[in-house]
């Protein structure tokens, strides 16, 4: 059976989503690990714009745990933290509340796609050359298909390329 298509979205209707917010539940567990009967409650976040995350990304540089500060911190509607109090969340409860962000903001990768993309042989094929020519996913991703069929095919051989040299 077809689908009807479905009607034009406008401007109004790709930019609406920028300014929701949603009510998230917190487990109390997760706000208490060491009381397993501890009530929880609940945070108002909103998505992440591409702004956001453009700000986010030159702020942080390469520093992880920074980007997933400012991430929450930058989410957040109530409470409304600062940097500092952020910080000062527990790792668990940070953890809970990026996933949550990252769900939000359309950021997350389904577990499926995940294996999908690990089972794939092209990233198989470029994990194979990385652990054993140390190469970077930079080098790797420079390679044609055809050369990494050939490196493939020199590594089923026992052949080496000279080290270093993608």
């Amino acid at each position: 059976m077809s689908r009807s298509l479905s009607r034009s979205l406008s401007a109004d209707d790709l930019l609406a989503g920028a300014g929701a917010t949603h009510r998230v539940e917190v487990p109390g567990e997760v706000l208490h690990p060491e009381q397993p009967d501890a009530a929880g409650g609940a945070v108002t976040l909103r998505p992440l714009t591409v702004a956001d995350v453009q700000r986010i990304a030159q702020a942080a540089k390469e520093q992880r745990v920074l980007s997933s500060l400012l991430m929450v911190q930058q989410s957040l509607v109530e409470p409304k933290l600062s940097i500092d109090q952020v910080s000062g969340l527990s790792a668990g409860l940070l953890q809970f509340l990026l996933e949550k962000v990252n769900r939000l903001s359309g950021l997350s990768v389904a577990d499926d796609d995940v294996e999908r993309a690990v089972k794939a042989p092209l990233a198989r094929a470029c994990f194979v050359l990385s652990r054993e020519f140390g190469w970077t996913p930079a080098d790797c991703s420079a390679l044609t298909v055809g050369q990494i069929m050939l490196y493939l095919e020199m590594l089923a051989r026992d052949e080496r390329p000279g080290e270093g040299t993608p």
